[in-house]
């Protein structure tokens, strides 16, 4: 009878212990989101070559809201770690699977990078680099079991997309392209590369990559023959009149069915983003977001923002 007591005992603390419910697994924090170029350049500097914070999480599984992964594509001279500084850990926030790779780092080639990007890339050659593009983008799918992605990218990191759509069956593969100052048509650099010889000085010190985005070259004049855009995939355009790189800045416009090309000066004359601010601006990278996910797009606020610098 003794025993009664015991027994019992025993059995309500295993009832209790095996109807407890179980401890939810903490929420993970949401990720510092700077909007300043110069604090990108300093973690870059410290940091060469590395992914920025928040993307390259190869476990990442989309959610039903987000299906599609995001790859960022990073402009001429850059790399991922300085230029996706800001938005990378900005989509993590929100929910997204975020992916981002150096692409165009020519071997042995001494070239003179933005600052902070070690080793810079987006110098090679556009075709070279869209299959380096082509096979991220294969990676990322099978890592994560998705059907498609959504491509975002700065200045030539914007066009060069294009390329991989059009010719390397990327349109079977990418929802959206979303580009910043995008070279879509590109440049006169300030009226400097209509100079005699200026285009061939460019490639032959900065990359090729250079040279190909010259307003008139070769190689934009194919990509862009026959239409901008190829059906099935939707284009954003998210440009500055105060663009110094890409000039005119009308010239990063594309032409075409599910194109939406926006100015940021339009609604805000506050707003002084330039080529390299745009990437570190809260009003751009809010348009970003609300191209990735129409239905819950939110109307940016208008706020100061620096050239050179962000915010």
């Amino acid at each position: 009878m003794r025993r009664f007591p015991v027994v019992l005992a025993s059995l309500v603390t295993g009832l209790v212990t095996f109807t407890a419910p179980a401890t939810a697994a903490p929420e993970q924090p949401e990720l510092p989101v700077v909007y300043n170029a110069l604090a990108a350049i300093s973690h870059a500097t410290l940091n060469p070559g590395a992914a920025p914070p928040g993307a390259n999480d190869w476990s990442c599984e989309p959610s039903e809201e987000h299906p599609n992964p995001v790859v960022l594509v990073h402009g001429t001279l850059a790399n991922m770690t300085v230029n996706w500084h800001t938005l990378a850990p900005l989509l993590k926030n929100n929910g997204y699977c975020v992916f981002a790779l150096n692409f165009g780092q020519e071997q042995g080639a001494l070239r003179v990078g933005f600052p902070g990007a070690y080793p810079p890339g987006g110098t090679g050659p556009v075709e070279g680099s869209a299959a380096e593009l082509d096979a991220f983008v294969d990676r990322v799918l099978e890592e994560t079991d998705a059907e498609e992605v959504d491509i975002v990218g700065h200045s030539q990191g914007g066009m060069m997309p294009r390329h991989y759509l059009k010719n390397l069956g990327g349109a079977d593969e990418v929802g959206k392209l979303i580009g910043l100052s995008p070279s879509n048509h590109g440049t006169t650099v300030l009226g400097l590369a209509t100079l005699p010889g200026a285009a061939d000085l460019l490639g032959l010190t900065l990359g090729d990559a250079l040279r190909q985005q010259i307003r008139g070259s070769e190689f934009l004049t194919g990509l862009n023959e026959g239409g901008d855009t190829v059906p099935g995939v939707e284009y954003t355009v998210i440009q500055g009149r105060y663009d110094e790189v890409v000039t005119p800045y009308t010239s990063s416009y594309l032409d075409g069915p599910d194109v939406d090309n926006i100015v940021l000066q339009d609604d805000c004359g506050l707003d002084l983003s330039d080529h390299l601010a745009v990437a570190f601006s809260s009003r751009a990278l809010r348009y970003v977001l609300n191209a990735l996910d129409p239905e819950d797009a939110v109307t940016p606020p208008c706020r100061p923002v620096l050239p050179g610098v962000g915010g």
